[in-house]
């Protein structure tokens, strides 16, 4: 019985064939028709080489991928042209796969296959299609090169730093690894040139938000953006498509130094469209508008008397300003931070970032602004000063200080009694305390005013004694008659001296000079001269006297008679002492301020 041999012919598939006999040579029996049916094979094959062409994987090996396309003999692919960068296998057995077939023998007789030229030449073409259609493909950056990235879309392109985004990219390493969407702009097969653009993406889609933005921009209406910029004076934001400016001043209720304290560049927020100007197309956004601003419930919160905290967050020569929370600021004037010191800068006593205990002393909610007072927190002195002391009252105190105009007093902890120049003598006349006093002496005065509000506390050490035009007035009534020394001659009359520190006037028409002549010519300065009292005022210091009622002797009756007719001569003299007190007051008034 004759046997059937069944076996597999490269390119053609299984063949049977019956044994003749078992010395059946193959190879010579067959040879002719089978070199003969190959030939044909090849002849009508569609397989060509420098061409792509399908096969299925048969075989696989640490090395090497075998493959059968439908030829002679199966080729072999390296097995490195299907690993992932992990090191793993993508194909197995029975996968149909492309490959690129080279050749269909090198020197050994295999065919010369190529996984990767296949993918690239498949890459290639879809790249053209992809620049002919206008569409987007999808490519992993790869790493930095001259002029801007490598890209991997299937082969390497070239992403220009101009191309990357719609404004300059300081930093593209940071790219690296990223994947994107691209448009090519440029693209030479030939040449194996390919340029991408991401910017033409980012423009596009620009102009999709920005058509879609305007149609909803309008004041009042509430956005969401991305800061894109962050500058001293403010951030700009990204509303799609259209930027807008979030200037500092509308970022917080509270007192900001910088945007970036409260931002930063990639976040997203939401704001609110404060003014649009379409023409300019200029947006003017706010971000504190969306919160509750703390002034509307301000006058309930800081009434006036009402004990509160803060922190110090800015000095200036007139005060410092106070944060009592985000948003309200109040001020310490210089004037409310101690009852007693004379403080030349707030700096002196408070620093940026101390909390200090403040009372509220006014508050204008329609100005945004509150008063505070530090002193406050504590007694005032001048209350309890003007509970211990009174006017009349002799004290002992050590001098502080000594001025042109005076000597200022320790009454108790940083308050100080001033002693004014005219307040030092009856008699002398002082050009200046110093030649009299020296910082620490300690000297006796008489309270002479105690003022709380205006903070003034009034001494004199003249009035340790008793005034002496009071003594004088005392003695010298009017119609006494006396005699005294000639101190001074003017044109209206003579001063005649009546005791220490007391001057009386003798008028022109009161020294017997014939017609109103010149004083000059019956009395001269140091003459004694007796005289008849007319008229006298202690508390303005006036003393009116006649030498002509003394002549004639005249007395009682008489004498009351003659001084009743010389109220002409008494009002001139009043006025000559009204018009000096006036002035000395006047230059009083002025030292003291």
């Amino acid at each position: 019985m004759n046997s059937v041999t069944k076996s597999k012919l490269p390119g053609i598939g299984y063949v049977e064939w019956e044994d003749q006999d078992s010395t059946f040579d193959y190879e010579n029996e067959v040879s002719e028709e089978f070199d003969k049916l190959l030939a044909d094979t090849n002849e009508g094959s569609s397989i060509k080489e420098g061409t792509i062409v399908e096969g299925i994987v048969v075989g696989i090996t640490s090395d090497a991928i075998r493959v059968d396309i439908g030829h002679k003999t199966e080729g072999e692919v390296p097995a490195s042209e299907f690993k992932t960068p992990e090191g793993t296998l993508k194909v197995k057995v029975g996968d149909k796969i492309e490959v690129y077939l080279d050749s269909f023998e090198d020197g050994d007789g295999e065919m010369i296959l190529s996984r990767e030229r296949a993918e690239m030449l498949r890459a290639w073409d879809r790249i053209a299609e992809a620049y002919e259609k206008g569409e987007i493909v999808e490519g992993l950056v790869m790493a930095r090169v001259k002029g801007g990235l490598s890209v991997d879309i299937g082969v390497k392109a070239f992403l220009p730093g101009s191309q990357v985004d719609l404004r300059p990219v300081r930093n593209l390493d940071k790219l690296i690894n990223n994947k994107f969407n691209f448009k090519i702009i440029k693209f030479n097969k030939k040449r194996g040139n390919i340029v991408l653009s991401r910017r033409a993406l980012l423009e596009q889609d620009r102009e999709k938000l920005r058509a879609e933005t305007l149609g909803n921009l309008k004041e009042a209406a509430v956005l969401k953006g991305i800061v894109k910029n962050i500058t001293d004076y403010g951030a700009f934001i990204d509303l799609g498509g259209i930027d807008g400016l979030l200037h500092i001043t509308d970022m917080s209720w509270g007192r900001i130094n910088h945007p970036s304290q409260l931002f930063e560049v990639g976040q997203e927020i939401e704001v609110k469209v404060l003014n649009y100007d379409e023409g300019r197309q200029r947006v003017s956004l706010g971000y504190k508008q969306l919160l509750e601003d703390p002034w509307e419930k301000a006058s309930a919160k800081y009434q006036v008397n009402t004990k509160t905290k803060g922190a110090v967050v800015s000095l200036t020569d007139y005060g410092a300003f106070v944060e009592l929370e985000d948003g309200i600021e109040g001020l310490i004037h210089i004037s409310e931070m101690s009852w007693s010191k004379r403080i030349r800068h707030p700096s002196k006593v408070v620093a940026i970032g101390d909390e200090v205990d403040v009372v509220v002393l006014a508050l204008d909610q329609e100005s945004r602004r509150i008063s505070l007072g530090m002193k406050q927190m504590e007694p005032n002195p001048w209350e309890i000063v003007k509970e211990k002391y009174r006017v009349g009252d002799i004290i002992r105190g050590r001098i502080r200080n000594i001025t042109d105009f005076g000597i200022f007093v320790g009454i108790e902890e940083g308050i100080d009694g001033l002693i004014h120049i005219s307040d030092i003598s009856w008699y002398d006349r002082i050009k200046h305390p110093g030649d009299l006093f020296k910082k620490g002496d300690e000297l006796e005065a008489k309270i002479l005013q105690i003022d709380t509000e205006g903070e003034k506390f009034s001494l004199g050490i003249k009035q340790l004694s008793e005034d002496p035009w009071m003594s004088a007035a005392k003695t010298l009534t009017p119609g006494t008659k006396g005699r005294g020394q000639v101190t001074k001659l003017t044109d209206y009359g003579v001063f005649v001296q009546l005791a220490k520190g007391v001057e009386g006037m003798i008028h022109i028409s009161e020294l017997d000079v014939k017609e109103l002549g010149n004083p000059s010519e019956v009395v001269k300065e140091g003459d004694e001269i007796e005289f008849v009292v007319l008229s006298s005022d202690a508390d303005d210091r006036r003393f009116s006297l006649s030498r002509k009622a003394h002549m004639k002797g005249l007395e009682g009756d008489d004498l009351k008679k003659y001084m009743n007719t010389v109220g002409e001569p008494q009002t001139v003299f009043a006025n000559a002492f009204t018009q000096a007190k006036e002035d000395l007051e006047k230059k009083i008034k002025t030292v003291n301020s």
